[in-house]
Order: structure tokens, then sequence, then C-alpha cells
């Protein structure tokens, strides 16, 4: 069974960097059909997937996003991260990871982990 956890830093101070990594188990991550999504969701909002990283390397980006962040992994710690990047409070958001695959987008979801911009 698939475990994903994600991990980060809590709190980051704006124009700083933001680091979040999802560590996956059970599964690697380079196994077919499988794509792994980062999703945030800021207080009081909605969900917003903001990327994701298919089984064979290949990466789609939310519209919005695209210009701001990037999406990596290291198939031999069996993780997927979002490297670093400056970030404003408008990044205040609980951070997931999730798998899914072309029928079910987003089957599997890790705990999420919390992340808040502020001086």
């Amino acid at each position: 069974q698939v475990q994903l956890q994600e991990s980060g830093p809590g709190l980051v101070k704006p124009s700083q960097t933001l680091s979040l990594t999802c560590t996956v188990s059970g599964v690697p991550i380079t196994r077919r059909p499988y794509d792994w999504s980062w999703i945030r969701q800021p207080p009081g909002k909605g969900l917003e997937w903001m990327g994701a990283i298919g089984y064979e390397g290949s990466i789609n980006y939310s519209p919005s996003l695209e210009s701001r962040i990037s999406i990596s992994r290291d198939t031999s710690k069996n993780q997927v991260t979002l490297p670093p990047n400056s970030v404003t409070p408008e990044d205040t958001a609980e951070y997931y990871c999730a798998r899914g695959d072309s029928v079910v987008p987003r089957s599997s979801w890790g705990q999420g982990t919390q992340v808040t911009v502020s001086s």
C-alpha cells in the first residue's frame, strides 16, 4: 500500500525560499502508470493543483504557477520535491502530495504539511 509523507519548513519569511519534499513508500515513483502531484489549500480556500511529475519524468504545471515553481524527483530516495522557490504570504497553505493515474487523478494523498509565510 502506498504511503506519502510531506515535509517542509513550517514557517518561512517572505522572499525566503521554500522547499518541500514528498517521501513515497510502498511503490517506486517510477512505477507506471502513476503520476505524483503537488496540491495546496490556502486558509479558507479550495484545493489548488500545482503540478505533477509522471512515472517517466514528464512534468505538467498549473498555468497560473508555471512561472514560479518547479517539480523534481529523486528516484534513489523515492521522493518528489518542490525545489527552493521564493515565496510571498499568498503562498501560505497546507501542501499535499498525491498519487494518481489517468483514471483517478489523485487517489492517494499524504497528510499534508502546513507552510506559513510570515515575517
